[in-house]
């Protein structure tokens, strides 16, 4: 492999113009194809075997419009002395509003307040149309399921609600026009952030510090941002063939331009590092392929690899999620093993120049800094290891508390009008009305059971009310509507999930052949909570299982996969600790634009760790390849980790420094859902960069000794063997090439000087 890869990063160099030539090819018809014959994504939060997935099912089959997903647009008169129940202008107003949303083509149905108006105030307040005091109008929309949709069916009704708001206005009616309800939950913050932005300015800087220099800075970021259109293009491709979730785009350009960057940053420094021996540029190119390049397709095969366990979760969106991310990721390891050596054939001998300062011996006093506190770390080596085991377990602890559901409506910004809709409804109706249940009954072998059904349903303390139930005695399915009297994330309403489940409807089903199902979206996302919280922890041991065997397979060790397992541990640890004392706790929730401590969205723990595990995995080899490399060489265990701190920590930490710009920019989104991968990525990582890699590492190294690098005869004969770095066959071909450097024509060798 490590000949293959030579040769491949040395013809890249030499013949640029054909390799960036053939990715332009493929990327234009990944482009092309995706334009014309790519699929919209859309969120669907159902999994096999939910009772939530079930009343979804039954609804479906009898094709009812309680199947599909809800809309509401929110009336209330500006004046506060005006109502619905005596104010003819006030209704007239609502009339006209219910009359341009008529117009619209995708909902399959549409309440109209008036016509429930008309038949007395009674029926309009029973049908949950008009609130109790009269404030407060719903005109709801029922749409079809959520895989029919697609953002320009939120998009005609958002700007529908704007333009009819505008009419109101210009007429002079003083009525208050809000949009709110699931389909706004789906789509209204599906277009890409443009907080990526940001994050790549920040990489930016990072990378002109790092390199000194415009062209060396240029080359990762270029490759970062060709690697992720070609990746985010073909998303709308593989969605033909599994449902990708609306917000994977966001997370794909967290992940793929962080780790497209930080592979090409790998990559230029070591081709940097061979220019200054005095090689020509094409067989540095291919000597940093072969090398760096090998650890860059471990590493990105072991975040695919991480990702793509998500599998285990059973949970088919965020499969689907990780096969998307993975795909871009993958995109990113064969962009940095062949456009980069092209781009560096490119640059040539000018990929030093155009610098922002003039660096002097920089690398040297930053290697010899890195060196003096390796061996500070190492002089006080159980100190570390036991003060910083101390803080990450501190760091962590908050887990124990951690609450998995999702945030409401009622937690984003009030200058959304989502909120202002949630807001209204909760005052008019109760806040239960934001999130009512749907309980689906198979009514085929006895009709008799919908009214003690919606008896005991109403007379259940955490149910407010009840509306009249639609059946369908065709298709033998019943739809009761239920609604809380809590709010869709508070615990109180999972708790009135459970109790209709195990109590209420086993009551009046005793004797019935009937059967009933609660759903609606609170009752999906408790679902969904629950399945996660079961299958997590077989998720993280086949993860951990699966990362200790490569581990061991490459460094011939127990104790070192075994130690980089624990420590990843600690610092996905860290990250979850730190998301439940912001988003649950509050602590500084107003510096990311939070209004309300929410629960910790319930997939994003299965994501966050495959994610965390693999990126960490990421330093883990980089840092471990190089100590393992002076080992081999010395055969002293000290030595080798200062050494290995020393060559590798600066690299390191500028890797990480971008991640956690790229990630920590999504922080300031308005999705809470990205505000958490942001935040709880970026801690993470910025924890598993400076505490555990830079500390933690090799504090612990030096206690163990030469035991990291124990492993039994017997099983060192069985594994195969694995040269990450082709440290064996690189020495010949790496000997053999700097006695050929001096026969390189001045052109194409680069003086030592000229990187320092």
């Amino acid at each position: 492999m490590t000949n293959a890869l030579y040769r491949l990063g040395r013809l890249a160099a030499r013949r640029p113009w054909r390799v960036i030539g053939a990715w332009l090819v493929i990327s234009i018809m990944v482009i092309g194809a995706s334009s014309a014959f790519g699929r919209q994504l859309v969120d669907s939060f159902g999994a096999p075997g939910l009772d939530s997935t079930e009343a979804v099912e039954l609804l479906s089959r009898a094709q009812s419009d309680q199947a599909g997903v809800g809309a509401m647009v929110v009336v209330a008169p500006v004046e506060a002395d005006v109502d619905f129940f005596t104010s003819p202008d006030a209704v007239a107003g609502l009339s006209a509003v219910h009359q341009e949303l008529s117009t619209l083509d995708a909902p399959v149905a549409v309440v109209d307040p008036v016509e429930l108006l008309a038949a007395g105030t009674d029926a309009a307040v029973a049908a949950g149309a008009v609130s109790p005091d009269g404030r407060v109008a719903v005109i709801r929309l029922q749409y079809p399921v959520l895989e029919e949709l697609t953002f320009a069916d939120f998009e005609r009704l958002d700007d529908t609600v704007a333009e009819t708001r505008s009419d109101l206005a210009a007429a002079s009616v003083p009525l208050q026009v809000e949009l709110g309800g699931e389909l706004s939950d789906q789509f209204a913050d599906a277009e890409p952030s443009p907080h990526m932005a940001i994050g790549l300015i920040a990489a930016i800087v990072v990378l002109l510090v790092a390199f000194g220099s415009v062209v060396a800075m240029g080359l990762p970021i270029g490759v970062a941002l060709f690697g992720l259109v070609v990746g985010l293009s073909s998303m709308t491709l593989i969605n033909h063939l599994i449902d990708i979730p609306a917000w994977t785009p966001d997370l794909a350009s967290m992940i793929g331009l962080g780790v497209g960057i930080d592979y090409a940053l790998f990559l230029v420094t070591r081709h940097r590092e061979h220019l200054a021996r005095g090689l020509s540029v094409a067989e540095s190119a291919g000597l940093a392929v072969a090398t760096a390049g090998q650890a860059v397709i471990f590493a990105g095969g072991t975040v695919v690899i991480a990702i793509l366990g998500l599998a285990v979760a059973g949970v088919p969106f965020v499969t689907a999620a990780g096969v998307a991310t993975s795909v871009i990721v993958a995109i990113m390891v064969l962009a940095a093993i062949t456009v980069l050596p092209a781009l560096l054939g490119l640059a040539g001998p000018w990929i030093n120049r155009l610098g922002i300062h003039r660096r002097g011996n920089t690398a040297g006093q930053v290697g010899a800094g890195w060196e003096r506190w390796g061996r500070h770390v190492s002089n006080h080596a159980l100190a570390y290891a036991v003060g910083v085991t101390v803080l990450l377990l501190a760091l962590t602890a908050p887990v124990l508390a951690i609450r998995l559901g999702a945030p409401d409506q009622g937690t984003l910004p009030e200058s959304r009008t989502e909120r202002q809709a949630y807001d209204l409804v909760a005052e008019g109706f109760g806040p239960g009305a934001n999130g009512p249940l749907i309980v689906a009954v198979d009514i085929t072998d006895d009709v008799t059971v919908v009214e003690p059904l919606m008896a005991a349903i109403a007379a259940d303390p955490g149910v407010v009310g009840v509306a009249p139930p639609a059946i369908d005695a065709e298709a033998g399915v019943a739809a009761i509507v239920a609604f809380p009297t809590t709010s869709p994330q508070d615990d109180a309403t999972v708790t009135t999930i459970e109790r209709l489940r195990a109590e209420v409807l086993p009551s009046v089903l005793a004797d019935s052949p009937a059967s009933a199902h609660v759903g609606g979206q609170a009752a999906t996302l408790a679902d969904l909570a629950d399945k996660v919280s079961e299958r997590l922890p077989w998720f993280m041991a086949a993860v951990i299982g699966l990362s200790f065997v490569l581990l061991t397979v490459v460094f011939r060790s127990i104790l070192v996969p075994l130690k980089a397992a624990v420590l990843n541990l600690l610092s996905i640890g860290a990250g979850f600790g730190v998301l439940v004392m912001v988003f649950q706790w509050g602590w500084g929730m107003s510096l990311i634009g939070l209004e309300a401590t929410v629960p910790i969205i319930s997939f994003i723990p299965l994501f966050m760790f495959a994610l965390l595990f693999g990126l960490s995995m990421d330093y883990e080899v980089f840092l471990l390849s190089r100590i393992r490399e002076e080992y081999l060489v010395s055969g002293d265990n000290d030595t080798s980790v200062i050494n290995g701190i020393a060559t590798t920590a600066r690299v390191i930490t500028s890797a990480a420094l971008i991640m956690i710009s790229v990630f920590g920019a999504f922080v300031f989104g308005t999705s809470p859902t990205i505000k958490m991968f942001g935040l709880g990525l970026a801690v993470a990582i910025f924890v598993d960069a400076t505490i555990v890699r830079i500390v933690l590492v090799p504090a612990t190294m030096k206690l163990m000794g030469d035991a990291n690098w124990w492993m039994p005869s017997w099983l060192d004969r069985l594994l195969p063997t694995v040269d990450i770095e082709g440290v064996g066959a690189i020495e010949e071909l790496s000997t053999s090439l700097e006695a050929d450097a001096e026969s390189a024509t001045p052109s194409e060798r680069v003086p030592a000087t000229a990187t320092r």
